[in-house]
């Protein structure tokens, strides 16, 4: 533990209130379902089939200049992409970092506030790290957006953009390695996905629904983290998708998980992690834990055994163990473990069993943990 006094944790609602009198983002295909979409063109006395065609530039041409949608009759034209594809975000910045292959963009959404996401090329595959809130609630007090605060939820819609804007630099050959396409979707970006619960629930919809309708990708590709909302992660088992659940523990002790993480005021480790077993237990699909590894706050020898015991009380094989190297915050006493504790971190879990790697640590250079670069702005 540090030397330095611990703020009291404070108890988090399981839902956060967003600001009153906010305008809602624009309504986009991206939003509604494919029998919404028809039936809202309808409604504006434009052919209902066109729906469809303009899906079907949208997820599965990755066309965003509506010249270019040439199927669409031109007296239509901007009445159909003005009802369906409004823009949703500009970008603010992008840097690169490993020649190119990571790309993190600055977002500015249409009332002001900053996301960002993050694409990552490795060999055969890409993944993309995208936000769901503007901010966060949460108040983990290591982490560049906790320290921000919660502006807003982000509709599915602009979660899907994320997506689609990294796959139409993949398609136009923009980034090093050739033409390509997402494989892989993470929500590790700004925010806690399962406090925006409908929106997330919807945006993985939308990117695993067949083509045209959706993006077409398999759930298996897609890892939604949570910091441990008990309740939204039962929900999250009866959806009936099987996307990978991250849970971000942090610690494997609740006196300084209550530090660390302050919604462990509300759910204790023991509640998280069953809850993490039942996603298992529902789904089949493994959890992986997320664990930040912070010098002399978490990473001591003897917490590696006490969070082997924890996982394995609740049997063997069900979780994968992902020790992250902390992105530091500038001014924050929270730094990153040094290369010799992290290994030996490794060692105690893998000696009682537990699959652990260390995480790439890609975008060092360029700021690419959640909220480093809106925080700069």
């Amino acid at each position: 533990m540090s030397d330095q006094p611990a703020a009291p944790p404070r108890a988090l609602p399981l839902v956060l209130a967003e600001p009153r009198g906010r305008k809602k983002p624009p309504r986009h295909l991206a939003d509604l379902t494919p029998a919404e979409r028809k039936d809202l063109l309808v409604e504006m006395g434009l052919p209902g089939f066109r729906a469809k065609q303009v899906a079907t530039h949208y997820f599965s041409r990755l066309v965003d200049d509506p010249a270019q949608m040439t199927d669409l009759p031109a007296a239509q034209r901007a009445d159909l992409v003005d009802a369906l594809l409004p823009d949703l975000m500009t970008p603010l910045r992008t840097l690169e970092a490993d020649k190119g292959t990571t790309r993190k963009t600055l977002w500015r959404l249409f009332d002001g506030a900053l996301v960002e996401s993050v694409l990552m090329r490795y060999p055969g595959r890409v993944t993309m790290c995208v936000s769901s809130q503007a901010g966060c609630g949460m108040a983990c007090p290591f982490c560049a957006t906790g320290q921000g605060g919660l502006q807003r939820n982000m509709s599915t819609a602009e979660i899907v953009e994320q997506v689609l804007a990294g796959a139409r630099a993949l398609d136009r050959d923009e980034v090093p390695g050739g033409r390509g396409r997402v494989n892989n979707i993470v929500f590790m970006g700004m925010g806690e996905p399962l406090a925006n619960y409908r929106a997330v629930v919807g945006a993985v919809r939308r990117l695993t629904d067949p083509a045209p309708d959706g993006y077409g990708m398999s759930a298996r590709g897609i890892t939604v983290s949570t910091v441990g909302l008990v309740p939204r992660i039962k929900q999250l088992a009866d959806e009936g998708i099987p996307v990978t659940l991250a849970l971000s523990l942090h610690a494997p002790d609740d006196e300084l998980r209550n530090e660390l993480v302050p919604i462990n005021t509300r759910f204790s480790v023991a509640e998280t992690v069953d809850a993490a077993h039942e996603y298992f237990a529902r789904t089949g699909r493994r959890v992986s834990i997320e664990y930040a590894m912070m010098r002399g706050i978490n990473d001591q020898a003897w917490r590696a055994d006490l969070l082997a015991d924890v996982l394995n009380e609740r049997g063997r094989g069900w979780v994968h163990v992902n020790l992250i190297p902390l992105n530091e915050v500038r001014g924050s006493r929270f730094t990153r473990s040094r290369d010799e504790d992290t290994d030996e971190f490794v060692r105690r879990l893998e000696a009682q069993g537990i699959s652990t790697t260390i995480r790439d640590t890609r975008g060092d250079e360029i700021d690419a943990a959640c909220g480093q670069l809106a925080a700069s702005e």
